[in-house]
């Protein structure tokens, strides 16, 4: 079945295989989010009397049936039925006669398509939101639980001055709360309807739109009826830009991780079963996971990138370029969604060596401390610098590196504000409806 049919010559083959693409495999996971949109499509056609109210209560009844099936999981889409639309209009034709075929009243395939992404994006950002709070509480628990194991921190890979895994990371706990920030401004942009608008220019039927945006939980609507087809495109862009955030912040963690169990670094180590070996070198304990959450990550940021090839130079209105940009944002969901649960599985299981500082080859690494007590001492700061440095290059500098190191001022190793980035954490994902 086609929306467009009119009944006349059909079309090649060739075409239909090449314009239809993967759609029907994206259209599936939109299946629930149609639904939702003819139920509130029709509800409103019901009061403003371009349906009769029992042609829309059958049809209303028609479509939380299959809405029922989608929700068990009996739904299937027949292989001649173009796309989701499609198939949904003809079971319910099919259950309760011609008042199935009303309920494309005052409706474009172009706007009924528009709010199903809408829909399907801002339950698909809630459910990222939810994985992106888990990974945060368990990286504050982590922060606050080795708050006081000190590692040496870098600035050019060289060894710089002393951090700790407490610090490490609070630093990607707080890296969430930038990104949860973008989350829901996303979430918010998004939230808007764009049912009624049409083919992009509105409808003669009397519509109440104000209405369906109601039914539908939507913040408010897309007043102009050309920017409503406009934020197709924009609103997968911004959702992409917002994932991208989150990968990237997986990435370097991971990336940090690949670094700190290796055997040169020694920080941190996991259990054998959540690593992988080697065929021939019996001692390896590869970090698989981390490598690949690194991977999909990197690969996520370049979504952004792919859909402003796409978009940018397109003019207004609707064109089926826009086809394409559920198979690029869809998948990324699912794919960060799913690094999201590995990293929080095996930073469950992260291991920490309290003893990484005894190493002698970490001496240096307290030099900035030594310059500092000679500055509590009186001297100044450059000439302190001067002297320690001296100290270093004559090979008399030794400091006790088991000493406890007095930092406190805000975000440092004594005061983590792990409770203040837990605050902005609960502001930022409270801007979510």
């Amino acid at each position: 079945m086609k929306l467009w049919s009119k009944g006349s010559a059909n079309t090649e083959k060739k075409i239909e295989t090449f314009t239809v693409g993967r759609d029907r495999e994206f259209d599936f996971l939109m299946a629930e989010c149609d639904v939702q949109g003819s139920i509130a499509h029709v509800t409103m056609l019901g009061e403003v009397g371009m349906m009769s109210s029992d042609d829309a209560q059958r049809a209303i009844a028609g479509l939380r049936t299959i809405l029922a099936s989608i929700q068990k999981g009996t739904f299937t889409m027949d292989p001649e039925s173009e796309d989701i639309h499609s198939q949904i209009e003809g079971m319910l034709t099919e259950q309760i006669g011609d008042a199935g075929k009303m309920i494309h009243t005052g409706r474009s395939r172009n706007d009924q398509v528009a709010v199903d992404i809408k829909l399907y994006l801002r339950s698909a950002l809630t459910e990222i939101k939810t994985s992106v709070l888990s990974l945060f509480d368990l990286l504050i628990e982590k922060s606050n639980q080795h708050r006081s194991v000190l590692i040496p921190g870098y600035t050019h890979l060289q060894i710089a001055m002393p951090s700790s895994i407490g610090l490490w990371l609070g630093a990607y706990a707080e890296s969430l709360v930038d990104d949860m920030e973008l989350l829901a401004s996303t979430y918010r942009i998004i939230n808007k309807n764009p049912l009624g608008s049409g083919a992009g220019y509105g409808s003669s039927f009397p519509l109440n739109r104000k209405r369906t945006t109601e039914l539908l939980g939507f913040d408010d609507l897309h007043y102009n009826s050309i920017y409503a087809q406009m934020s197709r495109g924009k609103s997968e862009k911004l959702c992409s830009l917002a994932l991208a955030s989150v990968a990237a912040t997986l990435s370097k963690l991971s990336m940090d991780c690949c670094l700190y169990m290796n055997q040169n670094f020694g920080f941190i180590r996991f259990p054998d079963e959540l690593t992988t070996g080697s065929s021939i070198m019996p001692h390896k304990k590869n970090p698989d996971v981390f490598e690949l959450i690194r991977a999909k990550c990197n690969r996520i940021q370049s979504i952004p990138n792919e859909l402003t090839l796409l978009m940018n130079n397109l003019p207004s209105g609707y064109h089926r370029d826009m086809q394409l940009t559920k198979e690029m944002v869809f998948p990324a969901f699912q794919e960060l969604g799913a690094c999201l649960e590995m990293m929080q599985l095996m930073l469950t299981s992260l291991q920490v060596n309290e003893a990484v500082l005894q190493d002698p080859r970490y001496a240096y690494l307290f030099s900035v401390e030594k310059v500092n007590e000679l500055v509590n001492q009186g001297v100044p700061f450059r000439d302190a610098y001067v002297q320690v440095g001296k100290m270093i290059e004559s090979g008399q500098f030794s400091v006790d590196a088991s000493k406890e190191l007095i930092h406190t001022h805000e975000g440092s190793i004594g005061n983590l504000c792990n409770e203040e980035i837990c605050t902005a954490m609960q502001k930022a994902a409270g801007r979510f409806n």
